[in-house]
């Protein structure tokens, strides 16, 4: 770990600790003892990495240009030189940003702990330079190329590089020790002004090609035999013109790599090619933005219907679960076909019902995708607020509906509701991609292409292929959920991108469509909603009748399965008529009228019970005609007397049976009330909500500020190496759960140490005196002034709080 690194954590005021570990929340999790725990974190690969994944180009350049021009060992680089290599890349138009973009970078690189130190000594953090291989596409510094290679073949080329004869190196290896100073040597002559260019002076135009090739990258090639003995006086090719001088060197036995301190000077002194200070800018097709909220808006009120239909049919007709978890492809099919949307499409509704808990399985082993009893009081809710509950679950879930269709390594088919959709980076993806539409000048819809372009902006160290294909789903499903509008960001949804999350419900409420409480019926057994129904309405009229068509105006049919499913649902003949004379601006058709009295009629007129099963008539001549008929031998019925008929079958089989006969049975309960089929009868219990996505949003600012003070009283201690402070006499704190849970959130938000009294392993009652840090979990973190460290506390162990006297 660099002390020295570790001393300039410890300098920053805790303002500035507070904005490192906000921007790298990874850093406290869990929080570390001192500061020297925290620089070891900071410097470890994976925090690295994490950091620099969310660094734009133009900043990820300049800490590579950093790393380039400077060594573990020597000086930092000031500003002033940072700025001068930083311009020689940067094109002439745009050298007039350079000088407030570079401030702008290096303060958020301080911030970051990735880059330390002074205006006048400034150095990538540690940790940086390891997961930097090839920094701006460079290749390794001549000692890291060159530092495998014999004594012997090492003065040969010093003696190469300088131009002078073979042999007459004046300090050998065995006067510089073991290898390594003279490679050290080597090093520094190929560093040395103009030593380069004469060496490129003197090779041919075939040798000087194949180093242009490698100048801006990769700088690795693979070389049959690499390590072959070549000198000045026997090379033949012009491979062996570069290996004999030291501008290619042999890394392994088939690959060569480009000394970095050759690959600038081919670049002429530039670190990068062409370096931009300012984000690629947006293009695209200008839209009326009245229009795009309209049109994103009406995509939300179908959205949101379109969730509600899925879940009533489910909630009557709910698929099975597969063996992997998932859906089966036919029931993705019989949905699609339902909901009249393409696969693609019923595949997002699905998906997103579930992310937000309206839908889960009943269990893995022969479970039944149903609503959850979440899904209740969702419906009941305002349309603005359910869309906002669908929107956010999306926006935060990282499971990506597109891939469904799609075959994962084994070449195993991804289903909806399948367990492989899940990518942790997919939150991030999408909102990044969200936030590049917020950031377009008012009206513009960007095109997919300048999206992607400005993403691999922001993210060039995203694998491009993977983070191209997220962004695809992104804009796709964006338009279908009502996020954006003819491809412009809503005001609503710019509402949903705010941190923490605005009134995206309020901005979309005025701009949804009202929806219509009527009806036209007509005489050909149909019913034409000229406009989004009420929730109310049309839940009860896709109860009593088969949606026929979709569109400006919806359209209903009724039929005799339908009436009948309604009256299965409890209502009557006359309630169906009410509510149509009621909901209709015409009078109801003489048709519709005699289709529900004659199904009504009929309904109810033979009871199922439980032998297994009974059937039951007042009528006997309706028995003798189901008796007589053959397609009811799989019941095996058996007449125990003129009005009642029993069978070996379930009661659920007989109703299904009968009706396929023809029939119009209903199911009574063993005191014989006829059983009421709700539409909402089978839910499973909502499983724990998703958590938003890593990265999405920002740790909580109490937890940051105690975080930081644990941090800052444990490295007291850890500095000081302090004893600790003896137990306090007296009685062990005893208080009410609810007062020591509120004293302990109290000391926390004050900063403020407290007396506790604990029960250790052995439930033997000890006294604590606590600097405490956060809460979470069922778990305390504070600093132990009786112990002299950082440590977690069980809430249920703790037997009560006193302030400290």
């Amino acid at each position: 770990m660099n002390t020295e690194f570790a001393e300039w954590l410890r300098g920053l005021s805790d303002d500035r600790l507070r904005a490192l570990v906000s921007a790298r929340p990874e850093l406290i999790t869990p929080v570390p003892a001192h500061l020297d725990g925290l620089a070891i974190r900071a410097a470890g690969p994976s925090a690295t990495s994490r950091a620099l994944d969310r660094l734009d180009r133009f900043t990820l350049a300049v800490i590579e240009t950093l790393v380039v021009l400077t060594e573990d060992d020597a000086p930092g680089l000031p500003y002033a030189e940072l700025r001068a290599a930083v311009a020689r890349s940067v094109p002439p138009g745009q050298a007039s940003h350079l000088d407030e973009a570079l401030r702008r970078t290096v303060d958020a690189l301080q911030a970051a702990a990735l880059v330390y130190g002074s205006d006048e000594s400034l150095r990538p953090a540690p940790g940086v330079r390891d997961v930097s291989d090839t920094p701006a596409g460079l290749g390794p510094p001549a000692a890291d190329v060159f530092r495998h290679h014999p004594p012997e073949r090492l003065t040969e080329l010093i003696d190469a590089v300088h131009g002078t004869p073979a042999g007459s190196t004046t300090k050998t290896a065995q006067d510089t020790g073991p290898g390594e100073g003279v490679v050290e040597r080597l090093a520094g002559a190929l560093a040395e002004g103009g030593v380069v260019e004469r060496l490129l002076a003197d090779v041919g135009p075939q040798a000087r090609a194949a180093l242009e090739e490698l100048a801006w990258g990769p700088p690795t090639g693979r070389l049959p035999n690499a390590r072959r003995e070549v000198s000045l006086a026997t090379a033949q090719s012009p491979i062996e013109q570069l290996l004999a001088r030291g501008l290619l060197g042999a890394t392994g036995d088939e690959s060569v790599a480009l000394p970095r301190e050759v690959g600038l000077v081919l670049r002429g002194g530039r670190v990068h090619r062409d370096l931009s200070p300012s984000a690629p800018p947006l293009t695209g097709t200008d839209r009326d933005r009245l229009l795009a909220d309209r049109t994103a808006a009406g995509q939300a009120f179908m959205f949101t219907r379109t969730v509600e239909e899925l879940c009533e049919d489910w909630s009557v007709e709910p698929p099975g679960v597969l063996r992997t978890g998932g859906l089966a492809v036919r029931d993705l099919k019989r949905t699609a076909q339902l909901l009249d949307l393409p696969e693609w499409t019923a595949a997002l509704v699905i998906e997103v019902a579930h992310t937000a808990g309206l839908i889960a399985s009943s269990g893995p082993a022969d479970g039944e995708w149903t609503p959850t009893t979440a899904y209740d009081a969702w419906r009941v809710r305002a349309t603005e607020d359910r869309w906002e509950v669908l929107a956010s679950s999306w926006l935060t879930s990282e499971r990506v509906p597109g891939l469904v269709g799609e075959r994962d390594d084994r070449e195993r088919l991804l289903n909806v509701l399948h367990p492989e959709l899940r990518r942790p980076v997919a939150a991030e993806v999408r909102l990044r991609t969200l936030r590049v539409l917020a950031s377009a000048p008012p009206g513009l819809a960007p095109a997919a292409e300048s999206v992607r372009e400005r993403l691999a902006f922001e993210q060039p160290r995203r694998r491009a292929t993977y983070r191209d294909q997220l962004v695809a789903f992104t804009l796709r499903e964006a338009e279908q959920l009502g996020v954006t509008g003819l491809g412009v960001l809503s005001s609503f949804g710019r509402a949903l991108l705010s941190r923490p999350p605005g009134d995206a419900a309020t901005t979309l409420a005025p701009l949804l469509p009202e929806p219509v409480d009527h009806v036209v019926l007509q005489a050909d057994l149909t019913a034409v909603a000229p406009g989004p129904l009420t929730s109310d309405l049309g839940r009860w009229l896709s109860l009593a009748a088969n949606i026929e068509s979709k569109g400006g105006a919806t359209v209903y049919r009724f039929a005799e399965a339908s009436i009948r499913r309604a009256l299965d649902a409890g209502s009557s003949a006359d309630d169906l008529l009410s509510m149509l004379e009621k909901h209709s601006t015409t009078p109801v058709p003489q048709p519709l009228r005699y289709l529900v009295t004659d199904v009504a009629r009929r309904h109810g007129r033979i009871r199922v019970g439980t032998a297994s099963a009974y059937v039951r008539c007042d009528d006997p001549a309706v028995l003798d005609e189901v008796m007589a008929d053959r397609r009811a031998a799989p019941l095996r019925l058996r007449r125990l007397a003129p009005t009642v008929v029993a069978s070996r079958n379930s009661r659920a089989a007989v109703v299904d049976t009968l009706r396929a006969l023809g029939y119009a049975p209903v199911a009574e309960s063993s005191e014989g009330d006829v059983l009421v089929t709700r539409a909402d009868a089978r839910r499973t219990e909502r499983p724990p909500a998703a958590r938003p996505a890593p990265g999405a949003l920002g740790p909580d600012t109490d937890v940051v500020a105690a975080a930081v003070r644990a941090i800052r009283a444990g490295d007291e201690a850890h500095r000081a190496r302090r004893r600790p402070v003896p137990e306090p006499d007296g009685q062990v704190p005893r208080s009410p759960s609810s007062s020591t849970i509120a004293a302990l959130q109290d000391a926390i938000r004050q900063g403020a140490r407290v007396w506790i009294g604990y029960l250790d392993a052995q439930g033997q009652a000890t006294s604590r005196i606590l600097e405490p840090a956060r809460m979470e979990g069922g778990y305390l973190t504070a600093y132990d002034e009786t112990r002299a460290a950082v440590h977690r506390f069980a809430l249920h162990r703790i037997t009560g709080v006193a302030d400290v006297s």
